[in-house]
Formats: structure tokens, C-alpha cells, sequence
């Protein structure tokens, strides 16, 4: 699609991170940007971007999204492209998991992209035009140990996507998918669990990435300019993707790798 002055954007967990660099980017090219979060408070991130406007939402709240849907349609009669970015932090050993948190990471990173393309599909549909844009994951590809919890729902996005990709191409509605592998973003900040050691090995190479937000968002926003499908920014998560799918064998085999370097520096049971 071509991103423009007349492009009508939805962003959610849009205060902070990815959200917050795609906003940046997409008003530079002039888009009108509803940004969305959880709290009031976040719009004070937004401060100051010229054709951004701002709205509480719960991704997890279907009355949420009917007043975000009544607000497009007030405001703009129609939307371009919705991104689906909000979501949450997760990783443990499965027996350091328990169901709240597996609940809670359901409800936000799989269910909240769910509740987004639920709400909008049918204007989109009526429209004839559109691009559903959803936040994945590196992870929603190529599955790490002690991440179990976060694999999943993340290869559920993956396979909304890729649902919805040809579901909605005969109404003229464009879908992708985005999969980054780790990057420098606040995202650790949302770890929640038992698994102390496997989330401070998160928090390490989150915080320790070269690859900024805004990096991330630029590559994002290309993507969808090209109408790309799977938008995988950053050589790692390339790699580790096309590793996965043309040498399984070395694939399988760098995993395990990782597994038994875990198990040496933490031990089996925490």
C-alpha cells in the first residue's frame, strides 16, 4: 500500500517501544494516527506528534474496541491499516509456568490481535481496501526452549495471519504478519513469573540489542509499503527463520545446543 497523508492508522501499545517508533514513523509520512494503550497517562508519550490523536484501549476489552470502532468511524468514516502491536513479555520452564500466566500472555499477545481483526475486518471488507498489519514474533517462527508459553501464542498470530491472508484477499484486504527477533525496547519491563534466571536472560539480550525500536519500525513500515506478508526485520531473525526451513538438521541441532547450555548454568529444576 501506499502510506500517505490520507492514510488512517490505528496503533496499538502505542506509548512506548515498537508502538511508539511505528507512530514516529508513520506521521513523518504524514498519516493520521489514532494511538491506543492501556492507560490514560501513556498519552503523555505521544506529546507533540502532529496528526496524532490518542485513545485508552484494553486489548483484551471487546467493549474497548466497539469504542475504538466508534471513534474511526466518527472521526474518519474508515481505516487503511491497523497494527496490532500490543502485547507482552514472557518466558519460563513449563513447570515454572502456571495457567494465570499462560492466561494472561493468551489474553493480551493472541486474543487482543483476535479482538482487533474481529473488530475491523467487516469495514475493511465493506471498503474494499485495507492491510491488517500483526505484531508477531521471531518467536512465533523458530520455537527456543523455555519459552513456551510465548512460542505459542506467538505462532498463533502467525497462523491468524496466514488465515486471514487468504481469506480476505478476494475483498481486496492486504494482511502481514511481523516477526522480529529481539530488540532494544522496554519490553523485558513486562516479565512476570518464577523463572528468574530464564527472565533475566531475556532481560540481557533485550536490553543488550543493537537494534533500536526505530530500526525495527523503519523496516516495518517498508514492509507494508511492498505488501509483503512476512516481515521479518534484522539479519537474526532471518537467519534463524530460513535455518529453520532449508537445514532443519542444523537447526534442531543449535537448539539443543541452547537447551544443554541452560541446563549447565541453571540446572534442570528451579
Amino acid at each position: 500500500m501506499v502510506i500517505s497523508a490520507q492514510t488512517r492508522v490505528l496503533v496499538t501499545g502505542a506509548a512506548s517501544g515498537l508502538g511508539l517508533a511505528l507512530v514516529r514513523g508513520l506521521v513523518e509520512r504524514g498519516c493520521q494516527v489514532l494511538a491506543t494503550d492501556l492507560h490514560d497517562e501513556a498519552s503523555a508519550a505521544l506529546g507533540g506528534l502532529i496528526g496524532v490523536d490518542y485513545l485508552p484501549l484494553d486489548v483484551c476489552s471487546d467493549e474497548a474496541w466497539a469504542t475504538a470502532h466508534a471513534w474511526v468511524v466518527e472521526h474518519w468514516g474508515g481505516l487503511d491499516l491497523l497494527v496490532n502491536n500490543a502485547g507482552v513479555a514472557a518466558g519460563a520452564r513449563l513447570e515454572l509456568t502456571d495457567m494465570a500466566q499462560w492466561q494472561r500472555i493468551l489474553d493480551v499477545n493472541l486474543l487482543g490481535v483476535v479482538r482487533g481483526c474481529r473488530t475491523f475486518t467487516p469495514m475493511l471488507k465493506r471498503q474494499g481496501s485495507g492491510h491488517l498489519v500483526n505484531v508477531a514474533s521471531a518467536a512465533g517462527l523458530v520455537h527456543p526452549p523455555r519459552m513456551s508459553e510465548y512460542n505459542t501464542v506467538k505462532a498463533g498470530v502467525v497462523a491468524l495471519s496466514e488465515t486471514l491472508l487468504h481469506e480476505l484477499r478476494p475483498f481486496g484486504v492486504r494482511v502481514s504478519v511481523v516477526c522480529p527477533a529481539f530488540f532494544r525496547t522496554g519490553l523485558a519491563s513486562s516479565l512476570q513469573g518464577r523463572d528468574a534466571d530464564m527472565e533475566a536472560a531475556a532481560a540481557r539480550m533485550i536490553n543488550g540489542s543493537k537494534v533500536t525500536a526505530d530500526d525495527v519500525a523503519a523496516r516495518v513500515i517498508t514492509g507494508i509499503e511492498r505488501g509483503r506478508y512476512l516481515i521479518i526485520p534484522g539479519i537474526a531473525g532471518r537467519g534463524a527463520y530460513w535455518t529453520k526451513r532449508l537445514a532443519r538438521p542444523v537447526h534442531d541441532w543449535v537448539m539443543a545446543r541452547v537447551s544443554a547450555r541452560m541446563v549447565a548454568r541453571d540446572g534442570a529444576v528451579g
